[in-house]
């Protein structure tokens, strides 16, 4: 959500970062429903006086016996009662009118985020790892089937297209990545794990940005809840409605979840296999930060999600992406893109994104310094560290065997019972 009186103070500001996400400027027709707006509450508060002096004036008149200046007092209140309910009705749908506006537009990217009109404007940080060729180089749905333990057919029975049902070891490594996850951000990097619930309200999707622009993405539930498009939704709005002690920040939360997304704008786009499901577990990654935290504590997310890739010596990229790529709440985004070598590519596994002040704004977020009235907004962060499917994709491919077999990386074989390599079914 934007702040109204930083578009009065630089509606200049303001078009340029809307013109930066491929935008028309929009701060003159803000400003005018701002100033109509305005003007009606200014109205009904003059309203309001004239009819508090008009009720004391009657019964002034009427202690002095003057029944027809009681009279005409009387019928100019019943007049200003009706000027006051359009005052209001009009004050309230133009601010509703605003509101909607404001809750439909993006975040602005920050200063150094490059511009761009897609991904093909995203420029790269990083490289680490050297891409292998292993002698078989298939796609992760080829290996997992041929393996006797990934089953699409049996997820199609179920529950229709993109679901995926796994079993055996590659069920347990699925949980053994997000175990191993959660262990380095909350050991090494000071997350403290939580388990939130996975159906939330209105308030908490609208708090995040998933409402009300993205609706279609996302799945409904007959009680009015939806399900978590990921944990970001929960753990963001652990804060909201909350003044923070700000010398208690950052705080820093991490859950794994599974995730539900409809992906209504992805018909036709990875239909095979698990890189686009309707469900999937991801390890989150949320911090709150004072405004001046966030820059720092975004390099350092990153940094956690890495290193997970590292130890589990997968290449990877780091992209900072461009203005005409970033998310709709981000105001910088860093994509790290592992290695497929089914695919010969680079597919995104996180997205670590700084979002500022955008969702606390929404969710009426803040916090206090010490010895200080006056509360400021806080700035929060999300990422992904990282979305296990994909992870559990990137180990399939990239320790595949010459015989179709899939050796477990070191660090994951005290999570996997000791179990050294995954092999065929019988």
């Amino acid at each position: 959500m934007h702040d109204l009186r930083q578009i009065r103070e630089n509606p200049g500001v303001f078009d340029k970062g809307l013109e930066r996400r491929g935008m028309s400027p929009l701060s003159a027709g803000i400003l005018d429903i701002d100033a109509r707006r305005r003007a009606a509450q200014t109205e009904l508060q003059t309203l309001q006086a004239r009819r508090n002096d008009a009720s004391k004036e009657i019964g002034a008149a009427k202690k002095q016996g003057d029944e027809d200046r009681a009279r005409a007092l009387m019928e100019e209140v019943a007049s200003l009662k009706d000027r006051m309910t359009e005052a209001e009705a009009q004050e309230r749908n133009l601010g509703a009118e605003l509101d909607g506006i404001l809750a439909g537009l993006p975040n602005l990217p920050a200063a150094d985020v490059p511009d761009g009109p897609d991904e093909s404007g995203n420029v790269e940080l990083r490289r680490v790892g050297t891409p292998g060729h292993p002698g078989r180089e298939a796609e992760h749905f080829e290996l997992g089937e041929a393996l006797g333990y990934m089953d699409f057919g049996a997820a199609a029975k179920l529950s229709g297209a993109r679901f995926t049902v796994l079993k055996g070891p590659l069920a347990r490594l699925e949980r053994a990545l997000g175990d191993f996850m959660l262990d380095v951000h909350t050991r090494e990097f000071g997350y403290t794990e939580v388990s939130p619930p996975l159906l939330v309200r209105d308030e908490a999707m609208f708090g995040t940005a998933q409402l009300p622009k993205f609706r279609e993405d996302q799945f409904a539930v007959s009680s009015g809840h939806w399900l978590i498009p990921t944990a970001e939704v929960p753990l963001t709005n652990l804060v909201s409605d909350e003044i923070l002690d700000e010398e208690e920040l950052p705080l820093r939360f991490t859950a794994r979840t599974a995730c539900f997304r409809a992906e209504a704008g992805a018909a036709g786009r990875d239909t095979r296999g698990m890189i686009r499901q309707h469900q999937f577990y991801k390890v989150e990654l949320v911090s709150i930060t004072a405004p001046e935290q966030s820059e720092a504590e975004h390099e350092r997310m990153t940094e956690a999600a890495e290193t997970v890739l590292r130890r589990l010596g997968l290449p990877f990229r780091t992209v900072v992406l461009c203005t005409g790529d970033m998310g709709f709440a981000s105001r910088k985004t860093y994509d790290i893109e592992v290695w497929l070598p089914g695919q010969g590519a680079y597919r995104e596994i996180s997205s670590c994104s700084n979002c500022g002040d955008f969702q606390a704004r929404r969710m009426k977020a803040r916090c206090r310094p010490r010895g200080e009235k006056q509360t400021r907004f806080v700035h929060t962060l999300n990422g992904s560290g990282t979305a296990v499917g994909r992870a559990l994709i990137a180990v399939l491919e990239n320790y595949q065997q010459e015989d179709g077999s899939i050796a477990v990386p070191d660090v994951l074989r005290s999570y996997m019972g000791g179990l050294e390599r995954i092999e065929r079914h019988g």
